[in-house]
């Protein structure tokens, strides 16, 4: 509550017929400010030294527009598909990331050195003693803070340094943009483009190639070492993250490689204990995708896609770490807890009667992962 004496107070008319400065003392008074000092960063204007200030501060700004123009142009058109390691073109697109982190990294670590350089070079460094009050803003507050910002801003010789504003503007912009297109980017894929391809949001690595059977494969940290699951292999109770493998494929180093690296492939297999087992929940038609206690469900989370890593025997929960999202395995992996709202997309498995091996009877039925425009499930 102010302590000046409401007769003191000018009227709406006086009030409005104000100049800026008067409005700026008047300000100060109300609210019980005293400025113990406000110095002209720099007294005599357009000096050498000032100038050598402004140009610093509007390389920096430079910079966060060079960074911000060159993230976009690499997350557009830098290859990024997957190439595999010793084959041509792996050189490239092993810079992609690294080179999307640093352009980056470069824009926005360059427009906050160059905001805190021109306020440590030109922003006038006050000190003020303001007695503390109670209450909400009244109107003529309200005015006399606007007149108080404006006045920084004034003291602060924004207005007439053309070239910080300029290359502010372009490194803000250009951050700007690069943010953007990281942001967009993802949702200009039509989902109903070519959608008999493997490569489509609707299908997966998993899909069968003229009738191929997809084995299920362990990673082993070797990519040419192809190691396939059986179901004597997991215990009651256990799980593995497995990947597709086409027989066709076995010497093919490229295609072995990125049937690991290709994201919605992983797939976990859980074996349920019997006592479990007998209280399943499965989802209607997918009644048989199971092969009697195993269980194949994608390691993608229908949240955000992030790795739904983690087992929980005792409770038969699948847990994502990313956001705490949980799945019932003993009700087609159905959420019950966190912020994911969709079954993980189940696997339809069965025995190849050959070799004894775990194979997949075909792709998912469902897209995996996150929510997408035009999606049903």
């Amino acid at each position: 509550m102010s302590s000046t004496n409401p007769q003191q107070l000018p009227s709406e008319e006086e009030l409005a017929g104000m100049s800026r400065e008067e409005l700026v003392r008047l300000g100060g008074k109300l609210d019980d400010v005293e400025i113990v000092e406000y110095p002209d960063p720099w007294p005599v204007k357009g000096t050498r030294a000032e100038k050598r200030a402004e140009r610093l501060v509007a390389l920096w700004f430079l910079l966060a527009a060079v960074g911000g123009l060159a993230f976009a142009g690499v997350f557009l058109f830098w290859p990024s598909a997957y190439t595999a390691p010793y084959t041509d073109g792996y050189f490239m697109y092993s810079l992609y990331t690294p080179l999307l982190g640093a352009s980056l990294g470069l824009s926005v670590i360059s427009v906050g050195i160059g905001t805190l350089l021109y306020t440590k070079k030109f922003i006038p460094h006050e000190i003020a003693v303001q007695q503390r009050h109670e209450g909400s803003s009244t109107e003529l507050d309200k005015a006399t803070i606007l007149a108080h910002l404006a006045d920084a801003g004034t003291r602060s010789g924004i207005a007439r340094r053309s070239l910080i504003k300029r290359t502010a503007g372009l490194g803000a912009g250009a951050m700007g943009l690069g943010v953007g297109v990281f942001a967009l980017g993802g949702l200009v894929r039509d989902p109903w483009a070519q959608t008999d391809s493997p490569n489509s949001l609707w299908h997966t690595g998993w899909k069968s190639d003229n009738g191929e059977r997809v084995f299920l494969r362990r990673a082993t940290g070797d990519p040419e070492e192809v190691v396939l699951v059986k179901p004597s292999d997991l215990d009651a109770g256990g799980m593995e993250t497995v990947f597709p493998f086409r027989e066709s494929e076995r010497k093919d180093h490229e295609a072995l490689s990125k049937a690991l690296k290709r994201s919605d492939n992983p797939v976990m297999i859980i074996r349920l204990r019997p006592e479990d087992a007998a209280k399943v929940i499965k989802h209607q038609g997918q009644e048989d995708f199971n092969y009697g206690d195993y269980y194949a469900y994608t390691k993608i989370c229908s949240h955000l896609g992030c790795p739904t890593s983690l087992y929980e025997q005792r409770t038969n929960r699948i847990l994502c770490p990313c956001h705490q999202s949980q799945f019932n395995a003993l009700e087609y992996a159905k959420p019950i807890f966190g912020p994911a709202t969709r079954k993980l997309a189940q696997l339809p498995i069965a025995v190849d009667e050959e070799t004894g091996y775990l194979y997949a009877r075909s792709d998912f039925i469902e897209p995996v992962g996150p929510a997408f425009w035009e999606r049903k499930s």
